[in-house]
């Protein structure tokens, strides 16, 4: 059987389709564990990575932090947590948080870094706080670069959550992990291909989030 007949008879099969096992009840699964995860590495890497990016400090440091999450093995860095911490959600949001901060801090960072001085200037000049300056005069103009840096961690989050699933819990890894103990190689192809699904439906999501968030006149300038 080729990897489409693989394809066809896993989608085919009706009984993928309902229960607690089903297709619709594991991307669910899948989907909470990413949005949790990137939910959580946002509320990290955008306020560092905005307020550093602000003031033109810290890049060496971020960089250095960034390259060192990085270089952290998401699967070793499960297992070690699932050995440390036991059974539970904590063990899988670690590694994930920490493949997603990276991309987060360091595209928020460079995104209000890059801001063209003038209009700065000219909000201080007009006595704009500075936390003003950086919500209502940088981050807008930043705005597509910070959008690209949380959907690169969020298809990062997709693709990689499968994870979840070798410490026994559920989402579209379940299908890949469970396939390949049972032989089953419908399961991993099916599994395989709602992944890859679930990461472009991620990418055309945030597509729409940039078209919908981002003035026109910011979206031609870059």
């Amino acid at each position: 059987m080729t990897v489409l007949d693989f394809a066809r008879a896993f989608f085919g099969d009706s009984a993928h389709w309902h229960g607690e096992d089903g297709i619709p009840h594991r991307v669910v699964q899948h989907l909470l564990y990413s949005a949790e995860a990137l939910a959580i590495a946002a509320a990290i890497g955008l306020p560092v990575g905005l307020v550093t990016g602000h003031h033109r400090r810290g890049g060496n440091t971020l960089a250095l932090v960034a390259t060192a999450a990085r270089a952290l093995p998401t699967f070793g860095l499960l297992v070690l947590m699932f050995t440390w911490l036991g059974f539970g959600l904590v063990p899988v949001m670690i590694p994930l948080v920490a493949l997603a901060v990276p991309p987060v801090l360091v595209t928020a960072y460079e995104a209000v870094r890059s801001v063209d001085p003038p209009p700065v200037d000219a909000a201080r000049g007009m006595g704009m706080s500075e936390t003003r300056i950086l919500l209502q005069v940088e981050l807008p103009v930043a705005l597509p670069l910070v959008l690209s840096g949380l959907r690169t961690a969020a298809v990062q989050v997709v693709s990689t959550a499968t994870i979840a699933a070798y410490v026994s819990f559920g989402g579209l890894g379940r299908y890949i992990i469970d396939g390949l103990a049972q032989k089953d190689y419908e399961k991993v192809v099916g599994g395989a291909t709602l992944v890859v699904g679930l990461a472009l439906a991620t990418l055309a999501g945030f597509w729409a989030a940039a078209r919908i968030a981002v003035s026109p006149g910011v979206r031609r300038s870059h």
